[in-house]
């Protein structure tokens, strides 16, 4: 149900329809009068009907009809920051195949003050329900890039004055890198990590110490940590 209320919130994209199992009771009413608010219909339905209709399996007794989620530009996030008087504050998800972890590091960006998030168009998971689902709904309060060359992105947050830092094992201590001003992140996957040539093209790579014994984070879990070492930086520095 969050993303449903989230898609209605914040109108990122037109909802045409809801649609709510029957017998769903009180629980929904925050939601009916959302749908009221924004003008959308909203229809009870069997179990089995949502069943038919859903892309994902855990629905919760509600689906909404939807446009596919609108993608932005790199250069718009980086003149919204700026419109705003902020220090761009990018993520860039490398590689993140599993849905679950893009949801959470989209729900963990939302929450850091991130001004978007830049995907690769290949080899990657995009902005599905699963992915909706997994950010509770986040992904509609956030400005997601898909671009064909991550290097080639990468280049050109360099030549627009932002810092990229690479999440890596062998990197120096996260604690101890200036992340001062306009900086972007870059989270690889679990199984592959961050691709040699895109960690290359960075300015630095960090690593988040470890005292435990398996030696590594979950890719949201670490790009969650990378994120609010900035926040806190920027709360201690007077920027945010």
């Amino acid at each position: 149900m969050r993303p449903v209320e989230e898609a209605l919130r914040a109108r990122l994209r037109p909802v045409h329809q809801i649609y709510v199992a029957r017998g769903s009771g009180s629980g929904m009413r925050r939601l009916a009068r959302l749908a009221r608010a924004a003008g959308v219909d909203l229809r009870e339905v069997s179990q089995d009907f949502l069943a038919s209709r859903a892309e994902i399996r855990v629905h919760q007794g509600v689906l909404a009809l939807a446009r596919p989620y609108p993608y932005r530009s790199v250069d718009g996030m980086i003149d919204l920051a700026r419109s705003r008087g902020e220090e761009p504050f990018l993520l860039v998800a490398a590689h993140i195949q599993d849905p679950q972890n893009l949801g959470s590091l989209i729900r963990s960006a939302v929450e850091a003050g991130v001004h978007g998030v830049i995907l690769p168009k290949r080899r990657a998971a995009p902005v599905t329900p699963t992915v909706v689902k997994a950010s509770a709904g986040a992904t509609e309060h956030m400005a997601v890039a898909q671009v064909t060359n991550l290097v080639r992105t990468v280049q050109n947050l360099k030549e627009r004055r932002i810092w990229v830092f690479a999440g890596d094992p062998d990197g120096g201590d996260l604690y101890d890198t200036n992340l001062s001003g306009a900086v972007a992140l870059c989270v690889g996957s679990e199984s592959t990590g961050i691709p040699r040539l895109l960690s290359e093209t960075c300015d630095g790579l960090i690593a988040i110490p470890s005292r435990g014994e398996v030696g590594s984070l979950n890719a949201s879990v670490a790009g969650a940590v990378m994120m609010y070492e900035v926040v806190r930086r920027r709360r201690f520095e007077g920027h945010a």
